[in-house]
């Protein structure tokens, strides 16, 4: 969720929650960012890391592939209190990230990826701060990882895994195997396993924890240009009557907030550059028109934002056709990886190059 899940986003999914439901019970995890660079202090990383002064837990996202860095950035992490959760993410499989062995590459190195989850681990010694696990099902469909990544975050005292039901060679498209999820529920037995994948309503989320008996769900796409999905999955879990959907006025009303906790964290002319392609997936489904779509398309300061968002019809109820995936999908592609990768799994070399800044995070 690079580019989405920053301060601005989920401050917005935090309000709209609170508002519907009365609660904020999700938790809610910022852009993932390097570990080189976190260490380095790159002054883009840490504007990243940006937190707001009510987020309660803090929830910080590492991309890493060595365990030293690994340990530097999240001691560094615990002894600053720069957030109270830390999320290790294996799940990338952008071709220039697995073609240098990060990503969702790493988990084939077992031994390697024990070491930086438990260098993880041990960096928040004598601290309340969890370390939990992210991965996909494995490489491609004749090398899966995701049960031996289960055991080993597991046995290196990660205290939660989640997996997202889908191959790297699979990027974001087909159908997640939600079958993988029950396997590996039945394998990792004593921290919660959470689910990934194809949940773009509330009732996905209770279909995937039925089907697969996993203890909780992780959103990425579902949330795009839907922040109130968090609010219906609120209600979903507890029973309660589901939120109303909004209608295009109050979609409006949510994509001015957004633009305006945008133009607060980035400024206005890059916030709104920003909020851009969530119109697109906020407007989805709703008539809205050619023309205004491209005037909000091409909007660049505050003002213009709320000119045209008044000239859209306030009273069009919720699209009840304007469900299923949003964002990127692709095709399935064979994933790029480091020569001779697929040789030697023990092998704990680091991978050259892996952790390279690119945008600061």
């Amino acid at each position: 969720m690079a580019g989405v899940t920053n301060v601005a986003f989920r401050t917005l999914c935090r309000e709209l929650e609170q508002d519907r439901v009365g609660t904020v019970s999700g938790l809610y995890v910022c852009e993932m960012v390097t570990a080189r660079a976190l260490v380095g202090r790159h002054p883009v990383t840490m504007h990243m890391t940006t937190f707001s002064a009510a987020e309660s837990p803090r929830s910080l996202q590492l991309y890493t592939v060595d365990p030293a860095t690994t340990y530097a950035a999240v001691k560094m992490v615990a002894d600053e209190g720069l957030a109270d959760h830390v999320d290790m993410n294996f799940g990338c499989p952008v071709p220039k990230v697995t073609r240098r062995g990060g990503g969702a590459a790493l988990p084939f190195k077992r031994r390697l990826f024990g070491q930086i989850v438990g260098a993880a681990v041990a960096a928040t010694a004598g601290t309340d701060i969890p370390v939990t696990v992210k991965f996909r099902i494995g490489i491609d469909d004749d090398h899966h990882t995701h049960l031996d990544a289960g055991r080993i975050a597991e046995s290196e005292g990660a205290a939660a895994v989640a997996l997202h039901a889908r191959t790297a060679a699979q990027r974001y498209s087909g159908a997640a195997d939600w079958g993988q999820i029950a396997q590996l529920k039945q394998h990792v037995s004593t921290i919660p396993v959470l689910g990934n994948g194809d949940i773009f309503e509330a009732n996905d989320a209770l279909t995937m924890m039925a089907v697969t008996g996993c203890d909780g769900v992780v959103i990425g796409r579902g949330c795009l240009g839907r922040p109130w999905l968090f609010a219906e999955l609120s209600a979903a879990f507890t029973g309660s009557p589901p939120p109303t959907p909004p209608s295009l006025g109050e979609v409006a009303n949510i994509i001015r907030r957004h633009g305006e906790l945008l133009a607060a964290h980035f400024g206005e002319d890059k916030g709104m550059r920003d909020i851009r392609k969530h119109i697109a997936w906020y407007l989805r489904g709703f008539p809205a028109g050619s023309e205004l779509r491209r005037a909000l398309a091409l909007v660049t300061t505050l003002e213009e934002l709320d000119t045209a968002l008044n000239k859209l019809d306030a009273s069009v109820p919720f699209p009840t056709a304007a469900g299923g995936p949003r964002g990127r999908q692709g095709s399935p592609a064979r994933v790029a990886l480091p020569e001779g990768w697929l040789v030697d799994r023990d092998d704990c070399t680091v991978p050259a190059g892996a952790d390279i800044m690119h945008s600061g995070g």
